[in-house]
This record gives C-alpha cells, sequence and structure tokens, in this order.
C-alpha cells in the first residue's frame, strides 16, 4: 500500500446503493486536501461514471465479487482506478469504443460521436455503446488508461483508471515508451481474494472519513442479508475499533512520516475480522497493552460485570472511556483482543488490533 500510495481499496460487488458512500469517501478526503473545485469535480464525475460503469456490468455476473475499486495519491492529486472481469470476446468491441471515445478531443467531436452512436442504435446488454466512457472522457478533460489482463482462456480482468491533479488536469500514460500496464491491478485483486480482504483503507482517519467507512460497511452488511444482530454487532466494533486508531493518533504529521493508520475488513467462513493499525506513543504503550491483556482475562460474564463497574467509574485505571470502548469490543465480538506493538523508533510504535466477530447462538 505503501509502494503504490493506496488509500482506499474495495473488492466486492459494486452496486447503485453502495455507490453512494464509496463515492462519498474520496470526497471527504479531498475536502481536507489542498484540491481545487474543478479537479475534484472533474475526478468526482470519472469516479461515478467508473462505479456505475462496474455495477452494469456486474449485474449477473458470476465474476462480480471481483470487481476491484482503488484510490491512490499522486504528488499532487489522485488516481482513481475500478477492475471488473469481461468476457475475453468482448475486448476487441470494447477497445474500439475506448479508442474512439480517446481519440475526440473536442466537444464537437464528442457531441457528434454522440449523436452517431444513439442514431445507429448500437445497443450491448449491458447498456448504451460505451457512453458512460464517453461521458467520462468529456469530463475529466483527457484520455483514460486501460488495459485488459487476461484471466484464463474465457475471462479478462478490465481496468480502467484516471489521474487528476489539484488544478483538475488530468495526466496518462502515452505511447510505446510508459504505456500503462494494469498487471498490478490484478495482482492486487488476487492478494486481496486469497486472503479473503474486501475493504483496505490507509490514510489520516477524521471523523468525516470514519462516518463514510461506517456508511459504506452499514449499506454492504445490509446487501449481504447478514443476520440484524449480527450486522449490529459488527458494526458496532467497528465504531469502536476506528475510534480506538483517532484516541492514540499522534496528529497527521507523524503518521506521514512515521505510519499511516490502516483499517481493513476480511471475511472467512462467516467470521468477520476487523483489523486496524496505527502509530502510538512509546510513552502510552505500557499501560494500554496492561488494558488488553486484563480485558482478555475475562469471559462472556467478566466482561459485562467489567463493563458495568468500567461504566459507573470503577475503571482499571482512570481513564473510563478508553476502558469501555475496548471492553465493549470484547463483550460484542465474543472473543479475544488479538494485538501487536511495532517499536518504529525512540518515540513511536505501530500498534495492530484484530478483533474478530462471529455468528453465535446465544
Amino acid at each position: 500500500m505503501m509502494k503504490e500510495r493506496l488509500m482506499f481499496v474495495y473488492r466486492g460487488v459494486v452496486t447503485n446503493e453502495n455507490s453512494v458512500p464509496l463515492l462519498m469517501l474520496l470526497e471527504k478526503e479531498m475536502e481536507n486536501s489542498e484540491f481545487g473545485f474543478v479537479g475534484r469535480k472533474r475526478l468526482f464525475m470519472f469516479v461515478l461514471e467508473s462505479l456505475q460503469n462496474v455495477s452494469r456490468h456486474s449485474d449477473h455476473s458470476q465474476h462480480a465479487d471481483m470487481s476491484l475499486v482503488v484510490y491512490s495519491k499522486t504528488d499532487n492529486g489522485y488516481t482513481v482506478t475500478t477492475g471488473n472481469v469481461l468476457p475475453s470476446a468482448s475486448i476487441g468491441r470494447s477497445e474500439t469504443k475506448i479508442r474512439r471515445d480517446q481519440s475526440s478531443s473536442t466537444g464537437r467531436n464528442q457531441k457528434r460521436i454522440q449523436t452517431d452512436v444513439k442514431q445507429q442504435r448500437i445497443y450491448s446488454n449491458k447498456g448504451g455503446a460505451g457512453l458512460g466512457l464517453l461521458e467520462m472522457a468529456k469530463k475529466t478533460g483527457n484520455k483514460l488508461d486501460y488495459d485488459f489482463v487476461p484471466l484464463d482462456n474465457e475471462y479478462s480482468y478490465f481496468i480502467l483508471s484516471k489521474t487528476v491533479n489539484s488544478i483538475g488536469v488530468g495526466a496518462h500514460s502515452e505511447g510505446e515508451e510508459h504505456p500503462f500496464r494494469g498487471k498490478s491491478v490484478s495482482q492486487l485483486e488476487r492478494l486481496m481474494a486469497e486472503n479473503n480482504v474486501y475493504l483496505l483503507w490507509s490514510g489520516h482517519i477524521s471523523t468525516d472519513v470514519e462516518k463514510e467507512v461506517l456508511s459504506f460497511t452499514e449499506t454492504k452488511l445490509a446487501e449481504e442479508d447478514i443476520e440484524l444482530n449480527l450486522r449490529r454487532r459488527i458494526f458496532s466494533v467497528l465504531v469502536e475499533i476506528l475510534e480506538n486508531v483517532a484516541k492514540y493518533s499522534p496528529g497527521k504529521g507523524p503518521e506521514e512520516k512515521f505510519g499511516m493508520p490502516v483499517a481493513m475488513i476480511m471475511l472467512e467462513d462467516d467470521v468477520y475480522s476487523l483489523t486496524t493499525g496505527n502509530l502510538i506513543l512509546n510513552e502510552n504503550v505500557e499501560d494500554l497493552q496492561r488494558k488488553l491483556d486484563t480485558i482478555n482475562k475475562y469471559d462472556k460474564v467478566g466482561l459485562k460485570e467489567l463493563f458495568r463497574k468500567s461504566l459507573s467509574g470503577q475503571t482499571i485505571t482512570s481513564d473510563s472511556t478508553g476502558n469501555m470502548g475496548l471492553i465493549d469490543m470484547a463483550r460484542k465480538s465474543g472473543s479475544k483482543l488479538v494485538y501487536q506493538f511495532e517499536q518504529i523508533n525512540e518515540l513511536y510504535s505501530y500498534y495492530v488490533l484484530t478483533v474478530k466477530v462471529e455468528d453465535r447462538k446465544d
């Protein structure tokens, strides 16, 4: 994630419903940067068209859960990349559409091509003749990067990418010397699949970003038809674990220099694993480790009593709010709090916390 400067990755089915928090997540991140209005608008429109494009091709696809949405940073802007599976037989037709749209550099040519396409009624079974791609080319102001990576004899991975800088000027790979290659995106999808990861966030977790991560997760859980009680427990634990990151954060400056926060959601055999990583002052490590070890000693009944005492002010230490959050994570998840501290330097360590939430019948 550091090498590719990845900020957000989602692997799974893209729908109209979960596209909204995906859009808002990027918008909230851009609000905290020096990104200009024009650049923000162009990139936002590209994301909108990209998500709709992926959603259209994923409606009834057996490979819909392989769709990928990636946000990454550049020196002065953002790159948005999507990936989804297409039949290899459709590559020629798709590439022809993209090249046709790319070649229309003026608004007059774009309007003419759009009119020709509508009049000729060249429609696919997923919508109107690649008009979404035409809209992307028009609204983002320059060409799009794309690639088709073969998966097997029948299917390929279609990768579409757009980079816009802070003042709204787009950039793309040019010519044979620096061609765009989507292999790393395909490898990222495979890596997430192998590790059962469907959501990654790496960046400063502001209040607004936290809200959108929670909103996306809530929408995703509802779409997966998960039993209501389990959904509430997963959501509750996610709230607490993100708050735990904010509690110990030393600030955006040190994070960018020594280690950015990470939030990750994994799903394996109906067990949700929520993991966060964040920078923490070394002076706070011993006390936090003592709290975690103490909480991990209790069973379900003991945790309930410990929470009651914490609520009334009788806590492990005087930091009652922090204890209640950790205790509530253990109570709601029904599992131990798995943690690790890795010292970075004489001032900071990196703190990783994993909480597993599984369906229980009690």
